[in-house]
């Protein structure tokens, strides 16, 4: 029998991979990479994409961050199939509602002996660090790993404190076919015995994750590269856990993703400027925009392609062609992407992602009115080849949905004294419109100042733009006064030209 690469064995919808975040605050671009990966490779093979939450670290954890990352999951579209809100066959999703297991796994571990407590003190480690020799590798020496039951015992009795470690070979290799990095190897020797319990009795990540992963049937282990020396040490776990009964004996499959970089090819961090998810909700980028460029973080769906859909995405994902190479976050390149997708919605979609985010900027009301509503799609496309990002939107249109009395001119908006004519002639031809269409408007204004003051178009409407906006940029100015109406046209250039004074 063939064996698949990618799937070994198993048929493409046994597919089962995990995001694992921790409730610590903002989610981090990398980690949004890698939950991108794995949803994809779960849709593209039919596969499950399972959420479960790493919160045994409760001095950590913060309340409201589980449900942040329950919202900017379904705000990105990477809906998971089983996990907190869903439920499963595999629950609880809450990591830290599995303490019973974690508990009883540890103990069989004790009991085949695959594992030893280790009653060390932390200054007798560190005391027998300093006396090694220069040159020595440092780590934890094995000195309790084959203590007696009497000896065990002994320390037991007299109520000293201890962790438990997991045995690790000795010698020999512990390799994996990793589906990014191809053949791995780590020299077992230098794989020390790590600890899996606290001396509080607690479980580390180091037990909870690889536990987790196989009993909730894990196929595949999609994650970031910084991951790739605990690899080993979850191996020989997989495998101790199969000696003892816990779950089906199968070892999952792993891909180690390319390291995110940002400024200086240092690790993107959740604190840069660039590193936290909300930033790009608080700016405006699409879901769909966002993920194409993270996608683009270590694979491509063509050479000379670089915008696409996630549905294409996830017809094309082949986990063997992401590349092992780190890869740097380029906010231009990632702003250039969002503003293709945004290019490719219709004037409909982007009217109501629009009226949502206004609403939530505060530009309008949450939820809008029918009036600002029609406003918004009648703006919608005057700028919908203007922004790169839906926040570029309201400096453009804020000037809409502004009280006549409440526009502030920017000092540099280029009203000066010199502009009381251009506004003296602007009003007095606007004064008399019948008919206030952008047509008529246009028609009235160039014959007012370009044909009857001589002035270049510039120089005549600049003015203008600034009077009914307060700013240098708008939207194309005689489409604006339509969508101001008349009224309040008239009555913000008023203001204007009464600010100015008498020239």
């Amino acid at each position: 029998m063939t064996i698949d690469p990618v799937l070994g064995d198993l048929a493409p919808e046994q597919v089962r991979v995990r995001f694992p975040p921790s409730p610590t605050g903002n989610l981090h671009i990398g980690n949004v990479r890698s939950a991108l990966y794995n949803w994809v490779f779960a849709r593209h093979h039919g596969g499950t994409f399972v959420l479960r939450i790493e919160d045994t670290d409760a001095e950590r954890n913060l309340a409201e961050s589980y449900r942040n990352i329950y919202d900017s999951l379904s705000w990105l579209g990477l809906e998971w199939d089983e996990g907190p809100e869903k439920g499963g066959d595999y629950g609880p999703y809450l990591q830290s509602e599995r303490s019973e297991l974690h508990a009883d796994v540890a103990a069989k571990l004790l009991a085949a002996g695959l594992a030893y407590k280790c009653f060390d003190t932390p200054a007798e480690l560190e005391a027998r660090q300093q006396d090694l020799p220069k040159g020595t590798p440092r780590g934890y020496d094995g000195i309790h790993r084959n203590l007696t039951a009497e000896q065990v015992a002994e320390f037991e009795a007299q109520g000293k404190p201890y962790v438990i470690r997991l045995k690790m070979p000795e010698s020999g290799a512990i390799a994996f076919n990793d589906l990014v990095r191809g053949e791995v190897s780590f020299d077992a020797a230098h794989q020390q015995d790590y600890v899996i319990v606290r001396a509080n009795g607690k479980p580390l990540y180091t037990l909870v994750n690889p536990v987790d992963d196989v009993l909730m049937g894990i196929t595949h282990v999609l994650r970031g590269e910084d991951l790739l020396p605990s690899t080993p040490r979850q191996i020989v776990l997989y495998q101790a856990l199969a000696e003892i009964g816990v779950g089906s004996g199968r070892i999952p499959i792993f891909g180690h993703l390319p390291t995110v970089l940002g400024e200086g090819n240092k690790r993107l961090s959740k604190r840069d400027q660039g590193g936290g998810l909300a930033e790009y909700q608080d700016q405006g980028y699409l879901p769909e925009g966002l993920l194409n460029y993270l996608a683009l973080l270590g694979w491509g769906i063509a050479d000379d392609r670089d915008v696409f859909t996630i549905k294409e995405m996830v017809q094309a994902f082949d986990i063997r062609k992401v590349n092992a190479s780190p890869a740097r976050f380029d906010p231009k390149k990632c702003a250039a992407i969002n503003a293709e997708h945004i290019r490719m919605l219709t004037v409909v979609d982007l009217s109501e992602r629009l009226v949502a985010f206004l609403g939530a900027a505060g530009v309008i009301g949450a939820p809008a009115t029918p009036a600002e509503r029609e406003l918004i799609a009648r703006v919608t496309p005057l700028v919908h080849e203007r922004i790169n990002t839906l926040s570029d939107a309201v400096p453009m249109i804020d000037f809409l949905f502004t009280a006549d009395d409440k526009i502030i001119i920017a000092d540099d908006a280029g009203l000066k004294p010199d502009s009381v004519p251009v506004l003296d002639a602007t009003i007095e031809a606007l004064t008399g419109l019948a008919d206030f269409d952008h047509a008529s408007i246009e028609a009235a204004l160039r014959a007012a100042l370009i044909d009857g003051l001589g002035l270049k178009p510039r120089h005549a409407f600049g003015p203008v733009r600034a009077a009914i906006t307060g700013k240098r940029i708008s939207p194309p100015l005689f489409e604006s006064l339509e969508l101001l109406g008349q009224d309040s046209a008239l009555a913000r250039l008023t203001a204007a030209r009464s600010g100015l004074g008498e020239v």
